[in-house]
């Protein structure tokens, strides 16, 4: 896909980006840089490759989900500076 000035603005005004008009050259080969690269990519043979859900091949381990420390409310609520009927008290922040 050849790039020019043009489609450097056209990009510009699409991202909402005000560039100096110094910087659209080099901004232009940098692009250009980028698509000659991409249209290397598409020379890899890829045939026959799995696409990867994940770079790893492991499985998280799992773990039963069960309490183990319950019932602590009353050692919780003494860390809070107030509290009421065994619920934390903040400000309020909506009005």
């Amino acid at each position: 896909m050849p790039l020019n000035q043009q489609t450097i603005q056209n990009l510009s005004w699409l991202a909402r980006l005000k560039l100096p008009a110094e910087r659209e050259g080099k901004i232009l080969n940098d692009l250009q840089s980028i698509l000659d690269w991409v249209e290397q990519l598409k020379e890899v043979d890829i045939e026959g490759v799995e696409p990867l859900v994940s770079v790893t091949d492991g499985i998280a381990p799992m773990r039963k989900d069960v309490v183990t420390e319950g019932d602590q409310q009353a050692d919780l609520m003494a860390n809070a500076p107030e509290s009421v009927q065994g619920f934390y008290v903040v400000p309020k922040v909506v009005e």
